[in-house]
């Protein structure tokens, strides 16, 4: 069973994917839509979520695109995940004893336990995975940041 939503994965898996292949260039958001086979403006919303929060960084021009703000291996997939965090809970008035005082609390807790574990988890650890199962398009060349 998996615990994050469709569009926490994308973010994730946008992320790492920018962090493998930003280097010499920025990575286009086009480029990056089709190794994650969606359509080019599919991934717009998030990529600028994903800005805002401070770990990507646009580079605009022709060759423009997207590059990490800052080492991979100080983001954590916690960081990731609260940059794209949909806004707009699902929560209504309606209130059930059950979830309220029952299930809520003790899902509660073991979502508190499942973000310590994702705290842990860097960019860096994802991409050395990726490298490790041969993931990548291409290897990356040079540094993964720069000032």
């Amino acid at each position: 069973m998996i615990l994050l939503s469709r569009r926490n994965l994308l973010a994730l898996a946008a992320v790492t994917d920018i962090a493998l292949h930003a280097r010499p260039l920025p990575v286009a958001a086009k480029a990056l839509a089709s190794r994650l086979q969606l359509p080019p403006r599919h991934l717009e919303t998030l990529l600028q979520a994903l800005v805002r929060a401070n770990i990507l960084k646009s580079v605009r021009g022709p060759r423009g695109g997207y590059e990490l703000a800052r080492e991979r291996r100080r983001i954590s997939a916690v960081d990731i995940l609260h940059a794209v965090q949909n806004e707009q809970d699902m929560e209504n008035g309606d209130s059930c004893e059950l979830i309220d005082d029952v299930l809520g609390p003790l899902v509660e807790e073991a979502g508190q336990v499942f973000l310590k574990q994702l705290e842990q988890m860097t960019v860096d650890d994802f991409c050395r995975l990726a490298e490790t199962k041969q993931v990548t398009s291409y290897p990356t060349v040079g540094p993964d940041f720069a000032i």
